[in-house]
């Protein structure tokens, strides 16, 4: 059987620490500014770009917390040049008036900075009215204080983003933009380091007439409830209940917070996962400053700049990154174009529906391909082979991938031309029990069986995830996705 160069074939060893790889550099020709921040000029879309960007605005790529329940759907997708966005998406009853939308939309566009989740474009053709944003891979702080699987937010990483969000406030204050919409955890998400950046889809209103409100009316400034506006005072207030999170860890509505404060209570505030990462001092201080926030009426409330002076000295690690802080791992943001099911699980690294989609395939993908599973006669060895590729699957279906790891590598020994399918589906047995470097040799493997099979590369570049290679994984799914094209244009002509 002849040899042929694997797509792999630049990566060392599976046993040796990823390869290093710089930063890309700005492109000035692809639009990008080199700031603070390479962040690209504000821009009007296209429909029929961010309609390709999010796959038909796919339900898969929602990332409201809320999903499709939300009443302003946020999607995440890729453009054409690779950059990865957030959309936001109206309904044309909030914006009636398109040049409206787009005159809001670029007076936000142009208000930046490194601590904003900064707007990029927006689109208001026909019925659709659409946000568009950078896109931050780390979830939101309402999911790393209320959901988190791992760990608790950190105390440091706490007053970290208390500290962030009030720069960020301050600068759009400085801009003229002193009203922020509905301040709270789902605003705050975090970018690729890890750091904690304010969403800059709070400075456009949800509707033409600024009266809607999504939070809780427990946690609404009191001076909305009153008269359904919005003053400066009103982020100031909602601020304060930002910091209540950040304190409890829980959704603590400011009435019953003030009462324990007034009470001397203010420690029950306090997170208990916490316990030995604050000094009481400090979380005084923060406790008094979400009470100063909190003031029913609106005068009674401190400004932006005491909430910097305020939780600035709280600061006591600034030299730790955020992405060590919050024990996260720094990955590339990849949101790969995929035409198949399996591609888009190997994405999501989702390996239960790559079991199940390989279990659907079974071997049909080698069908007419001269291997040993056809045979023109019967033999012993024949047999034997038949019975150990049975075990094997039926091992493979019973999810038994320890056993299924065993009789595939005894059938593999058996075999004179192996099977892609076989190697595949070992491949994902390894990456069961935790063997990404077996799963990946594996994989490449079946690269070789069948040079152009799509469920090769997106078996390698679920290893490569797992392994922490980025960028290669991106690499493999775009060739997968490729391939898989290419058979579907195969097909159609």
């Amino acid at each position: 059987m002849g040899c042929i160069q694997s797509k792999t074939s630049h990566l060392p060893s599976p046993d040796q620490d990823p390869p290093i790889t710089p930063d890309p550099k700005p492109d000035p020709a692809n639009g990008e500014q080199v700031d603070q921040d390479l962040v690209p000029a504000f821009k009007e879309f296209g429909l029929s770009e961010l309609r390709a960007a999010t796959n038909g605005f796919s339900s898969e790529l929602i990332v409201s917390e809320s999903g499709e329940k939300a009443p302003n759907v946020v999607y995440k997708g890729k453009l054409r040049n690779n950059r990865f966005i957030a959309i936001k998406r109206f309904s044309k009853q909030s914006w009636p008036d398109p040049q409206q939308f787009v005159k809001e939309a670029s007076g936000v566009g142009k208000v930046r900075h490194k601590k904003l989740v900064n707007l990029i474009g927006c689109c208001a053709e026909g019925d659709e009215r659409l946000l568009v944003a950078e896109y931050m891979p780390n979830d939101t702080l309402s999911k790393h204080l209320f959901h988190w699987e791992k760990q608790p937010l950190p105390w440091e990483m706490r007053v970290r983003v208390a500290y962030y969000i009030a720069q960020a406030l301050d600068h759009c204050s400085s801009e003229n933009r002193k009203i922020y919409h509905d301040l709270n955890a789902y605003r705050v998400l975090f970018d690729e380091e890890g750091d904690p950046r304010l969403s800059s889809f709070g400075l456009m209103k949800n509707s033409h007439d600024g009266k809607s409100y999504s939070t809780n009316l427990a946690y609404t400034p009191p001076e909305f409830l009153r008269t359904g506006r919005v003053i400066p005072e009103s982020v100031i207030y909602s601020y304060g209940t930002v910091l209540l999170d950040l304190l409890s860890g829980k959704h603590i509505p400011p009435s019953h917070a003030l009462d324990l404060i007034r009470g001397k209570n203010s420690l029950l505030l306090m997170d208990s996962s916490l316990e030995g990462q604050y000094a009481n001092e400090d979380a005084s201080a923060l406790v008094e400053l979400a009470s100063k926030c909190l003031q029913y009426e609106a005068r009674d409330r401190p400004d932006i700049k005491f909430l910097l002076s305020a939780v600035a000295p709280l600061q006591k690690q600034q030299e730790v990154a955020s992405h060590v802080l919050m024990g996260i791992t720094k990955t590339p943001v990849v949101i790969p174009t995929l035409l198949s099911p399996l591609g888009k699980a190997c994405a999501r690294m989702d390996l239960t529906a790559v079991h199940d989609i390989l279990l659907k395939t079974g071997y049909k993908d080698e069908e007419g391909a001269e291997n040993e599973l056809s045979f023109q006669e019967w033999t012993q060895q024949v047999q034997d082979m038949l019975n150990t590729k049975k075990f094997g699957d039926i091992a493979f279906r019973d999810k038994d991938f320890k056993n299924a790891i065993e009789y595939y590598s005894k059938l593999v020994s058996m075999m004179s031309v192996p099977s892609g399918t076989v190697f595949v589906r070992r491949a994902l047995s390894c990456l069961m029990i935790e063997q990404p470097e077996l799963a990946l040799r594996d994989a490449m493997q079946a690269q070789v069986c069948l040079p152009e099979w799509p469920t090769a590369f997106y078996m390698q570049a679920l290893a490569l995830s797992k392994l922490g290679m980025e960028t290669d994984a991106q690499d493999m799914l775009n060739d997968g996705a490729s391939f898989e094209a290419k058979k579907q244009n195969s097909w159609r002509s």
